[in-house]
């Protein structure tokens, strides 16, 4: 069994492990927390096996780019941030809707995520120029046009979800920190770019939002979300002044409040797998808010505490790939990639248990999902081949190492043999000496 998992599972064991106890803990809480989709759909196994479907064909998207070449991943960043830039457009005007957003592409039947294609390719080309810009003279005659590349595809994106948005530049701004890139360019930039999105946030807010609802622009539509921003982070920071509010749900707060209640249900070892009581009131259970329902169901101990252990572990584990990557842009996709998986989690863990705004973040790989699912499976893939990489590299370097050690022994073995001659043919000389000698006399 131990010689199947080596030779099939290739890279490093811990980045496997982590992996695939996500995807257990992914298909136990879907089935569990599906409630809602199983009364929408009307079948009991229809939201199950499309989720395992997902996995399955993220677990061969996976395998397919440990195959990739870096060379190659690093061509196809640039060609799939195009790609995903016509499609942001695109879905901006002619996409699905869903919560009073423009976020999908129908392709084939399943619903499309442009903004987690154009995620994965701005991370790769993010990575191509800190590899770069370890020349001072390219950094500073291309960090503008790399500043433009990042704040345009998130400028895009923040059409759809502000959060999504503000994930990626604060990864995107922390690769480039790592990367060399000097700190004063990227605080300048962020600083700009901050006061701009509050502006513009600003302004749609003062705007009554009757306008924005009554108008049949999806562009107008799109700054009528600032609306739904504001209260958010008002629900968060601002207390009531009535103190029986909080004991009253609300619209407004009826999943933040379930969440907290699944959360304390819970307690240290839980309910029970399939035994969750908030599933049936919290729509948003098997995407939003399935940190709260593994909580209630598997407790703090193995359900929250796991699930933040296994991030973490990938965190750490992802740093040890990058530290000992020869190559700076395979360490910087790596530290990306790894950010993008545990920024994106924590958060949605944090407005489970009420640590911050609602958000909208799925929690990675485990939360339902399509597209966000084969995503974060070639995050994935990425880090497996990096490690797969440097295992052969190291092997190289030993075979060399042996491969010297071994012609130094050879070598040596031919000079002793050389001497010993030379020492047979001097005691060969002396003992004829001798009998001349006594023949002489």
């Amino acid at each position: 069994m131990n010689n199947f998992i080596t030779r099939n599972l290739k890279g490093d064991k811990v980045v496997w492990m982590v992996f695939l106890l996500l995807c257990v803990v992914s298909v136990v809480e879907m089935f569990s927390s599906s409630t809602y989709l199983v009364s929408r759909t009307g079948s009991i196994s229809a939201p199950i096996l499309r989720h395992v479907t997902f996995i399955i064909a993220g677990c061969i998207a996976m395998f397919i780019t440990m195959l990739v070449p870096f060379k190659l991943i690093r061509m196809l960043g640039y060609l799939g941030l195009g790609a995903s830039w016509l499609l942001l457009v695109y879905t901006l005007f002619f996409g699905v809707e869903a919560a009073g957003a423009a976020r999908f592409l129908n392709v084939g039947g399943f619903q499309f995520q442009p903004s987690e294609l154009a995620k994965l390719s701005l991370l790769i080309v993010v990575a191509d120029f800190t590899d770069r810009c370890q020349n001072e003279t390219f950094q500073q005659k291309a960090f503008p046009i790399y500043a433009g590349i990042v704040t345009v595809t998130c400028g895009l994106i923040f059409t759809e979800n502000l959060s999504t948005a503000a994930i990626l530049f604060m990864v995107s701004a922390i690769m480039m920190f790592i990367g060399a890139v000097k700190f004063r360019r990227i605080a300048v930039w962020a600083s700009a770019i901050l006061l701009f999105v509050g502006l513009i946030i600003g302004i749609a807010a003062v705007i009554p939002e009757e306008q924005y609802r009554e108008s049949d622009n999806r562009v107008v539509k799109m700054f009528g979300r600032a609306y739904t921003w504001v209260a958010r982070i008002e629900n968060f920071f601002v207390e009531d002044t009535d103190p029986e509010a909080k004991y009253i749900i609300t619209d407004e707060n009826r999943q933040v409040v379930h969440a907290q209640i699944a959360v304390a249900s819970g307690g240290l070892f839980g309910v029970g797998p399939g035994n969750s009581v908030q599933r049936n009131f919290l729509p948003e259970a098997f995407s939003d808010f399935i940190y709260a329902i593994i909580v209630e169901e598997l407790g703090l101990v193995f359900g929250g505490i796991l699930v933040i252990f296994l991030y973490m572990w990938l965190l750490f584990r992802a740093g040890k790939v990058a530290r000992m990557s020869n190559s700076m842009f395979r360490a910087i996709l790596v530290i990306g990639v790894t950010l993008m998986i545990v920024i994106q989690a924590f958060i949605h863990m944090g407005v489970a248990v009420h640590l911050g705004p609602v958000t909208g973040q799925p929690l990675p790989l485990i939360s339902r999902g399509g597209t966000s699912i084969l995503v974060n499976c070639v995050y994935f893939g990425i880090i497996l081949s990096a490690t797969r990489q440097i295992a052969l590299e190291t092997q190289n370097v030993r075979r060399e190492e042996d491969g010297g050690e071994q012609m130094r022994s050879e070598e040596m073995t031919t000079e002793d043999v050389v001497v010993a001659e030379e020492a047979a043919a001097e005691e060969t000389k002396g003992a004829e000496e001798i009998v001349f000698e006594e023949e002489r006399s």
